[in-house]
């Protein structure tokens, strides 16, 4: 099988690090990829938004399947287009049409979703520029702290939380009139705030059968305690001790099966990943976000737990064969630290060369932020390297992870070292 991956970050260096231990793999082709997956594959400079430059390399190189890692493409429909394209529509795309991800890129769609099934979620309201007042009335009605997201996509940064009525008003108007979050907050769900600890659930789906995927928990604030502000994940354990058998049954009746059977009422035509962002409430899962992707610093710690043939699961989905496959974990955990350009996530240096890759021998390195500049690996992102181990334990994976991460050095890097603070 000749496939084609989709993306340039960790998620990515780890679908194609497991991609490539497969026996069905022929060849596999990276776009654009980064410094570490040009070791499982072949790199290819291409703008994957130009779905016409997607095309001319699919056909050119007869590739047997996509691979989609990122939430924007998918948003913008590539599933869709290949399969409304005469010459591409046969070849399978790993990743759901434009309408389906709507679960992630409207933050509104998603919440309507979950109603209509009846899946656990916080009460809310969603407001434009044209109902702010009724959106501060909406406000009063609430307690703090206050929660508002942005309705579209943001990098992961569009949720606040905020502690005063004041700064929740303020917020709500910087966010609707003034455009803080450009296009994805012109329209702002304002949600009840849940007090609990969050962890995510993955499943992967062909729109009538899933399999299960481990579970994982990440860290989004910059500063250690989780403070400071949120950036795309700083970390990420699996298992989640607190996610026991009991947890993740409740999960799968009241939030996993309803998703599935919605996806077919509503007409949802799904194929690929669904990421449930959940927080345990006194022991009850209720919904805070749906991802139409796996998540990225999670997928570097639920991949390597994967003990199955993902190209066998993704063949699958594409054939509408899931159910007959099979899903293996491996038992021990796995702890994922990730190290970041200094000022990340504010403004950040990039272009610094990275020392010491090659001393990591107990650990799996995933380029999340990274470009090949000859022999030279050069930071490219505020999030540059995701070092992630395996251990009897949490502790144990955590404490090699730290070894390794100790090995690095690039300018002005910075890891928290209190990943898994809140679960040890």
């Amino acid at each position: 099988m000749r496939v084609l991956l989709l993306g340039s970050g960790g998620r990515e260096h780890a679908l194609a690090w497991k991609m490539a231990q497969s026996s069905m793999l022929d060849e596999l082709f990276i776009a654009p990829g980064n410094a570490g997956t040009k070791n499982h594959g072949t790199n290819v400079a291409i703008d994957t938004t130009d779905f016409q430059a997607v095309k001319t390399f699919v056909l050119e190189n007869t590739i047997d399947m996509v691979v989609v890692g990122p939430e924007d493409l998918l948003v913008l429909g590539i599933s869709d287009f290949f399969a409304e394209d005469p010459e591409l529509m046969k070849i399978p795309v790993i990743g759901p049409n434009k309408h389906a991800a709507q679960l992630e890129g409207s933050k509104d769609f998603a919440k309507k979703f979950m109603f209509r099934h009846n899946i656990p979620t916080a009460k809310y309201a969603t407001f434009t520029k044209s109902t702010l007042n009724e959106g501060y009335a909406f406000l009063e009605t609430m307690k703090p702290p206050y929660v508002l997201k942005a309705d579209g996509l943001a990098a992961g940064k569009g949720v606040l939380i905020l502690n005063t009525l004041k700064e929740a008003k303020a917020e709500l108007k910087n966010m609707l009139a003034d455009a803080k979050f450009g296009e994805a907050s012109s329209s702002v769900v304002i949600e009840q705030f849940l007090k609990g600890i969050e962890l995510s659930m993955f499943v992967i789906t062909d729109g009538d059968s899933y399999k299960i995927l481990p579970e994982a928990k990440d860290y989004k604030r910059i500063g250690e305690g989780d403070t400071g502000l949120n950036t795309g994940g700083m970390g990420a354990v699996s298992p989640v001790p607190f996610a026991d058998a009991t947890f993740k049954e409740k999960v799968k009746n009241q939030i996993i099966i309803p998703t599935i059977k919605g996806f077919k009422a509503d007409g949802i035509v799904y194929k690929g990943f669904v990421f449930f962002g959940l927080i345990n409430v006194k022991g009850e899962p209720y919904v805070i976000e749906y991802n139409c992707r796996m998540g990225d610093p999670e997928t570097e710690v639920v991949i390597p737990r994967l003990k199955s043939d993902l190209l066998d699961l993704f063949e699958g989905v594409a054939s509408q064969t899931l159910s007959e496959r099979d899903v293996q974990f491996d038992e021990r955990s796995a702890c994922t630290v990730m190290m970041v350009s200094g000022g990340y996530p504010e403004d950040f240096e990039k272009g610094k060369q990275i020392y010491g890759l090659s001393s990591v021998t107990d650990s799996l390195v995933f380029h999340a932020g990274t470009k090949a500049d000859g022999p030279a690996v050069i930071s490219a992102g505020g999030r540059v390297l995701a070092i992630t181990s395996y251990g009897k334990d949490i502790d144990f994976a955590l404490s090699k992870s730290y070894n390794s991460a100790e090995k690095i050095e690039f300018e002005k890097a910075y890891y928290r070292k209190d990943i898994g603070f809140d679960v040890l």
